[in-house]
Order: C-alpha cells, then sequence, then structure tokens
C-alpha cells in the first residue's frame, strides 16, 4: 500500500504532504482583506503588484499555506480574486506553497478555482444553508480537485459545544465520503474557534470544547484533519499581541497534542510555548482550560497581567488620588477602568449635585461610556474591560432608579427620555453573534429592554417583530460579507413597509462607508453604523433623546459626503471614441467627426 495515499496531499509549484510529523501547517492570514489594514488598502487600491509582497512575506516568515480573501462589500470579489490568483500563479516564490481560497461567497471560491495551479484548499463549505447546497458545492470542489475546509456550522446555528461540533462534523464526513466520493483525507474540519475571556462566563470554555472535539473528531474520523482561525481565540485583548500571542501559543500546544494540523495565523507572530514568560503562559493556561475561573477569576487575572505590559513592559502601582478629583472625574475614571468600590457613594453625590437623577445617566455616566468607546477604537481597552465598564454603569443606573421613579409618580413630565426597547439580530444566512451578544448585555446593563432574535433571521420575522413589539430601534450584526448584502434588504424592507424606527447595522466586517453608500441610500428614517460595543449605549441614547433628528441630520450629512468621496475615487474616466481613434478609419476609410 502506497502510505502517501493516506495523507493529505496539496500543492502550489511544490507538493505539501501532511504528515504526522508535520506537526503543525501554518496558513498565513495577511493576503485576506479582514485580516490585513494593508492588503485590504492595496486590493482597493488596485495595487496587486505590490499587493504580492504581503504575499511575499508570510512565505518568507514560514506560512506554508497563504490564505487569500477577498470578501469586502467594496470589492467585486469575483474579479479580484482572479485578478490576484493569476498574479500569485505568475511568481515562483510565492506560487510554490499551496493556496486556501477562503469566502463567504461560494461564486468568489468558484473563480479561484478556475485560476490555481496545483491542488488548493477551499474555505470554506457548510450545511448552514441546507444539505443539498452543501453536497452541490462540494461536488464543484472535489471537480477541481480542492481539499474541504469544512465549518461546524448547521441550519439550526454555529456549533459551539463540544457535542454539537462532533455531531456536526460526523454527518459532514457521512455525506462527503458516502455521497460526494471525498477521500477522507481531504476534508478538513474546522470546529469553529470563538474568542475566551470576553468577561461573559458563558464563553469561558470555548476552548476547551474545540480541543475535546478534535480529540473526539479524530478518533471517529483518524484520517481528517482539523483547521482554525486561530486569532479569533485572542479578540478580547486586541490592541495587546503580546498577550495575544502568548494566548495562541498556549493554545495551540494543547490542540496540536489532540490533533489539530493546521491553522490561520500571522506565520511571523508565533510565540514559543517555552519561551513565554512563566507567569504569562500559567495565566494563559488557566484562561485557555477554563482553570480557576469560577466568576471570572482567571480572565481578570490576564486582564490584570495584560494591563501591566500593554506599555512595554511598565507596571503600574495602585494610585487612588483619582479620589481627590470632582466626582465627574471620579465616575469616568470608575466606568473606565471597571471600579465598583465606589460608584453607590460617588453616583449619591452626583445625584444630589445635579437638579435630576436622570441628569447623572446623561452627563457624567454618558460622558465616561464615550471615554470608554474611544479607548476600545483605538486597542487601549480590551473586551472584557468593556463588559465590565458597563457592570460598573448598570450598579449606577441601579442606584439611581429608584430616585427616577419616584419622580416619575410625582412629576410625570418632568422625564425627556426613558429607556427604550432594542431590537437585536444576526441577518439571514449568518450565524455569528457574539458581538451583537455584548452590544446587548452592554444596552441591558444601561436600563434598555433587549428582544434578541438569535442568528440567521430571517427579514420578515426581524421586522414583523419590531411591529409586534413595538422597539424603538432595530439593530443588525453580521459577520461575513454576504451579511452586508442582507442587511441592504433590510434597509429595503424597511422603508417598503414605511417602518419609523432607526436602523443601527453593526459587525466585524460593516463599516461607516459600505453604511453610507450602499445601506443608508435604501431606508431614509435613519441608519447608523456603530463601530463597537462600547458605542452602543451612546449612539441609542442620543437616538432616543432630544438629540436625534440633530444626530440623523449629522449622520446624512456625512454619509452624503462619503458617498460622493466614494463615488469620485471610483469614477472611470471615460474618452469619446473619437479621440481614441485616428481621423480618417483605416477599416472603413471613413473619417472620423469629432
Amino acid at each position: 500500500m502506497n502510505t502517501k495515499n493516506i495523507y493529505l496531499t496539496l500543492s502550489g509549484l511544490e507538493p505539501l504532504v501532511v504528515r504526522p510529523e508535520s506537526n503543525f501547517i501554518n496558513i498565513g492570514e495577511r493576503t485576506n482583506v479582514t485580516g490585513s489594514k494593508k492588503f485590504a488598502r492595496l486590493i482597493r487600491e488596485n495595487k496587486y503588484e505590490e499587493a504580492l509582497s504581503v504575499a511575499r512575506q508570510q512565505v518568507e516568515n514560514g506560512a506554508q499555506v497563504i490564505d487569500i480573501n477577498m470578501d469586502d462589500a467594496l470589492l467585486e470579489g469575483v474579479q479580484a480574486m482572479t485578478t490576484f490568483v493569476n498574479l500569485v500563479q505568475s511568481e515562483p516564490d510565492i506560487a510554490k506553497v499551496p493556496i486556501m481560497l477562503d469566502s463567504s461567497k461560494f461564486e468568489i471560491i468558484e473563480a479561484g478555482l478556475k485560476c490555481v495551479q496545483g491542488k488548493c484548499i477551499v474555505n470554506s463549505i457548510s450545511m448552514k444553508e441546507c444539505t443539498e447546497k452543501f453536497i452541490e458545492q462540494a461536488i464543484i470542489c472535489k471537480s477541481y480537485g480542492a481539499a474541504v475546509i469544512v465549518m461546524a456550522f448547521d441550519e439550526k446555528g454555529q456549533a459551539d459545544t463540544k457535542e454539537r461540533k462532533v455531531a456536526i462534523c460526523h454527518k459532514a464526513y457521512k455525506i462527503l465520503t458516502e455521497q460526494v466520493g471525498f477521500a477522507p483525507q481531504d476534508i478538513i474540519f474546522d470546529p469553529n474557534i470563538f474568542a475566551i475571556a470576553t468577561g461573559l462566563e458563558e464563553h469561558n470554555n470555548y476552548a476547551v470544547d474545540f480541543i475535546e472535539a478534535i480529540r473526539e473528531i479524530k478518533h471517529l474520523m483518524p484520517l481528517t484533519n482539523i483547521s482554525g482561525g486561530v486569532s479569533n481565540l485572542s479578540f478580547s485583548f486586541r490592541g495587546n499581541e503580546s498577550v495575544r500571542e502568548a494566548m495562541h501559543a498556549v493554545f495551540l500546544y494543547h490542540a496540536i497534542k489532540v490533533g489539530m494540523t493546521m491553522g490561520i495565523v500571522n506565520a511571523g507572530q508565533l510565540a514559543v510555548y517555552d519561551e513565554i514568560d512563566p507567569q504569562l503562559r500559567e495565566l494563559c493556561e488557566n484562561v485557555i482550560l477554563n482553570k480557576n475561573n469560577d466568576n471570572n477569576e482567571a480572565t481578570e487575572k490576564l486582564l490584570a497581567f495584560a494591563d501591566t505590559v500593554k506599555s512595554e513592559g511598565k507596571t503600574r502601582k495602585k494610585d487612588d488620588s483619582w479620589r481627590q478629583n470632582p466626582v465627574e472625574e471620579r465616575l469616568k475614571h470608575a466606568l473606565v477602568n471597571g471600579i465598583t468600590d465606589y460608584i453607590d457613594e460617588d453616583t449619591e453625590e452626583a445625584r444630589l449635585k445635579y437638579p435630576r437623577p436622570l441628569e447623572v445617566i446623561e452627563g457624567p455616566l454618558m460622558a465616561g461610556m464615550d471615554v470608554v468607546g474611544d479607548l476600545f477604537g483605538v486597542g487601549k481597552m480590551f473586551l472584557p474591560q468593556v463588559v465590565k465598564s458597563a457592570r460598573v454603569m448598570k450598579k449606577s443606573v441601579a442606584w439611581l432608579t429608584p430616585f427616577i421613579e419616584e419622580e416619575k409618580l410625582t412629576n410625570p413630565t418632568a422625564l425627556s427620555q426613558s429607556a427604550g426597547k432594542i431590537l437585536l439580530a444576526t441577518v439571514k444566512g449568518d450565524v455569528h453573534d457574539i458581538g451583537k451578544n455584548i452590544v446587548g448585555v452592554v444596552l441591558g446593563c444601561n436600563g434598555y429592554e433587549i428582544i434578541d432574535l438569535g442568528v440567521m433571521v430571517p427579514t420578515d420575522k426581524l421586522l414583523d417583530t419590531a411591529d409586534r413589539e413595538n422597539v424603538d430601534i432595530i439593530g443588525v450584526s453580521g459577520l461575513i460579507t454576504p451579511s452586508l448584502d442582507e442587511m441592504v434588504h433590510v434597509a429595503q424592507e424597511m422603508k417598503r413597509r414605511n417602518m419609523k424606527q432607526p436602523l443601527l447595522i453593526g459587525g466585524a466586517t460593516t463599516s461607516r462607508i459600505h453604511t453610507a453608500v450602499k445601506i443608508a441610500p435604501q431606508y431614509d428614517k435613519g441608519v447608523l453604523h456603530v463601530l463597537d460595543a462600547s458605542r452602543s449605549v451612546t449612539a441609542v441614547s442620543s437616538l432616543l433623546g432630544r438629540e436625534k433628528e440633530e444626530l440623523l441630520r449629522k449622520t446624512s450629512k456625512e454619509y452624503e459626503a462619503l458617498r460622493e468621496q466614494f463615488s469620485k475615487k471610483h469614477k472611470k474616466n471615460l474618452y469619446p471614441i473619437s479621440k481614441l481613434l485616428p481621423t480618417k478609419n483605416r477599416l472603413t476609410g471613413l473619417h472620423i467627426s469629432r
């Protein structure tokens, strides 16, 4: 028997056989418009030749496969994939390694399959729509000779527990091997790496579930391979690369031991497990393996350590001098730093200082949350810190609530606004919900009633619920590029139904420019892009307050300017044919009038 046939064999100009002794295959993530700002900018500016340098650098840094992704709603994905893959094939120092064609849109993957040489990987197919669609796409991939990554999705959504990960992968395996005719070694499972240490306890076991799922998948289907997007794990600590690198190294140390064979990583930023600072390594172990993590204890300790190293390793000494500041500054400090020790007494002091209790929320507390949003936006705060800030806000609001209720009874007209009802959903076709869930927590901590419809929500269900529940604001979220098209559809349907609620847009692939160019023109009652969870409080508060009309007017003006800017940037210079032809047409002998 030729033992080579039982191993996954890929190729660019050179073969890559994934054997047990291969240890771990690094898939370079930087030729991905969602994974590298530099690469995305070069592709958007049509600087494809320059973008090749990003791919070359990945190979030089040790990437054994390069991941190519053109999922940007403002790009022509099929054209971009075709152009870039063709250019890669012409560069031997890049083309020597296999390619992973990565997209949420199968038409973009198929465009890449038509151009790629050798044996590539398709990332990805899944059963999230239906089994028939899964089989159809698998047959196409097989016809091109590609290996496939199968995501652990089904019609119910993304698998988050060990049991669902294993069950979905096993079902997909039977379909691929028994109905489509895939060789087991050409199947690569991605059982979903999710962010941990977010501050939400339900996320704490995600890494353990992934590792334990690998163990069982390899037992049931030993010839298959396991992959995953490693950087997802440490999303909570974006902006702190030393902690992120350590988390990735510790996670891979445990995942590789039980059968993870490859992963999408930045090949130039992988720490060596044994060389990680022992204290940091232990903290990462506790968080990743969910040890000593009751009440988020392990998360809190890693967060505290991260705070000491984010300024080139300079440690901070406890300083209570902030207690001498005015109450507004103390409340802001408590929110930014997640300190609840003095929040009741400071809130009471502010209540006595301001004419009405609601003004404490509208004033110093909202000002503090604005600072949180600014810091998170530039990577100076981490996700679990934002959740802690929300909980400080909740404690302060809880102190004020009895006084607000009392004021309602004695003077019902005194309140300029009240907490509203917010409808949240991940749009149809998308199963990602961590960001949406955090938005729900943050808004809930600020007194808003949250109706969360979950994931894969059809537009009719979303808007029917909005009407039935008489909600004040609708918020839609999504991570993959097709979700952006679905958001456009949501806006169109809201206009068709003559709805009045403002529409909030959020999610990792969303942007102000896409919202301005594609979504806002479809609905004229207010469309607002929210950058991240920490900004949601300010956005919702403004939309339900006196400044609503001014905010919508200002936003509309900004979006109009963005559309004009986008239009000018992408406008093609067209010349009359008369200027391109000689005065006398050589074929007809006719003179061209100018």
